[in-house]
């Protein structure tokens, strides 16, 4: 039993018809791109082209930081295919963290961010106590104990590398979370794409306070803030957007955003730096 290696590996999922833009699928930590075949094909089925990909774990002392030049590469792989086309871009938790420090950001037209917030570990007031014994116990105890965080056996998060465990757990400890991080927060800056950025009432991973303030950071935002029984669920929570049954209205309302900025033909005005919020 050890740290699982895994490859980069991106998928295609080709437009239905003609394509009308291109998007890259960015996933949360420890969350393997198959979880968001249902939405990636939903996305092709409506003229999108579609790429989903693996962070790389080549060894154990690969960092977070190593992953948005994963992200780097896989939008320039995105682009292949249909250059001339918009560039999307969808994070799923990490992966609307990461986007904001990513080399070639530049590129993307419009950003929508699931569940994407500061892992700042106080900003978790649903379940403080395992929080706290993730970061201040299991992390520290057992990750030098095997050479890498064994989260699967813990049933806390997932395994990962050694490199992404220390720098993971010193931005989760630092109220700026990420931005504490070099230039981080320039970078976030000056990513001026649009961003449509979903939080969840029952989400005990990401909270609103915690969404909200990674999003203050961003300069062209706009917050939806989502109760599940407004949209006819009785759970969403960190991962349910993804589940087919989200389909109407979330999916088609986020369809419909992606495709509003495609046909504005350029990037809108950048809105006021604190988030705008939606209900």
């Amino acid at each position: 039993m050890g740290l699982d290696l895994i490859e980069r590996r991106p998928t295609r999922f080709p437009a239905e018809g003609k394509a009308w833009a291109t998007i890259l699928l960015a996933n949360a930590m420890c969350v393997r791109q198959e979880y968001y075949a249902a939405f990636a094909r939903f996305l092709a089925g409506n003229g999108i082209h579609v790429l989903t990909f693996d962070y790389a774990v080549p060894d154990t002392d690969v960092t977070v930081s190593d992953w948005t030049q994963d992200l780097a590469a896989m939008l320039v792989e995105a682009r292949k295919p249909a250059p001339h086309l918009p560039l999307l871009f969808m994070g799923h938790s990490l992966g609307g963290q990461l986007i904001g420090v990513t080399p070639g950001n530049e590129a993307v037209h419009a950003s929508l961010h699931i569940a994407a917030g500061s892992g700042y570990y106080k900003f978790n007031d649903r379940m403080p106590v395992l929080v706290r014994a993730l970061w201040f116990v299991y992390m520290p105890l057992f990750t030098p104990l095997f050479g890498y965080f064994p989260g699967k056996t813990l049933r806390a998060v997932g395994d990962l590398p050694r490199g992404v465990t220390w720098q993971w757990r010193r931005w989760c400890l630092h109220p700026d979370y990420l931005l504490s991080e070099g230039d981080a927060r320039g970078s976030y800056a000056r990513f001026n794409a649009p961003i449509l950025s979903y939080s969840f009432e029952d989400d005990d991973i990401n909270t609103k306070p915690g969404i909200d303030h990674l999003h203050s950071s961003y300069s062209n935002v706009i917050r939806r803030h989502v109760h599940p029984r407004d949209v006819g669920q009785q759970r969403i929570g960190h991962f349910g957007f993804f589940n087919e049954r989200c389909r109407d209205p979330l999916w088609m309302e986020a369809l419909d955003w992606l495709r509003g900025q495609v046909s504005a033909g350029v990037a809108p005005t950048i809105l006021a730096r604190a988030p705008q919020h939606t209900t």
